[in-house]
């Protein structure tokens, strides 16, 4: 029971939920999310997001990978080509693996969802122009190097 009750609570918050929406979205291109990323996006203070980053780790509803000073996270549970299942989805509660495979279909139509993934679609746009001479773009005033090609997948 201790299970079920942990992954709810971690659902039990609207930017958490947040959270996992983005990392779905980000699954179609196999990209992870920087949690400056996540910042940005949820517009909420790091240590709020850190603590909700922290909730979903430890209910096995997210992973992080350390890349540097920063911390990558993805879906824990995604499908691979032969099993349908990675070793992280094996090892996954039962019911970590039902919220997952839920989530793509909640939220769809909600208006918040809707406004953060459009400002997830603007922020790679922008990563992804390259100045007038074919160099990368500038990156904001302020704004970490730890996101853009090293924010995908190995």
């Amino acid at each position: 029971m201790r299970e079920l009750v942990n992954v709810m609570k971690a659902l039990s918050d609207p930017g958490r939920v947040k959270v996992l929406k983005m990392l779905e979205a980000r699954e179609g291109c196999a990209c992870e999310m920087c949690a400056c990323e996540i910042i940005g996006l949820l517009g909420l203070a790091q240590p709020t997001v850190s603590r909700h980053l922290k909730v979903l780790v430890d209910a096995g509803l997210i992973q992080g990978r350390k890349v540097g000073s920063w911390v990558h996270y993805r879906l824990a549970a995604g499908p691979d080509s032969a099993s349908g299942l990675d070793s992280a989805s094996r090892r996954a509660s039962p019911y970590v693996r039902a919220m997952l495979a839920a989530l793509p279909a909640w939220l769809e139509d909600d208006p918040e969802i809707k406004t953060l993934r459009r400002a997830m679609r603007r922020a790679m746009r922008r990563a992804a122009l390259p100045g007038a001479d074919g160099s990368p773009p500038p990156r904001p005033a302020g704004a970490p190097d730890c996101c853009g090609p090293a924010a995908a997948n190995p």
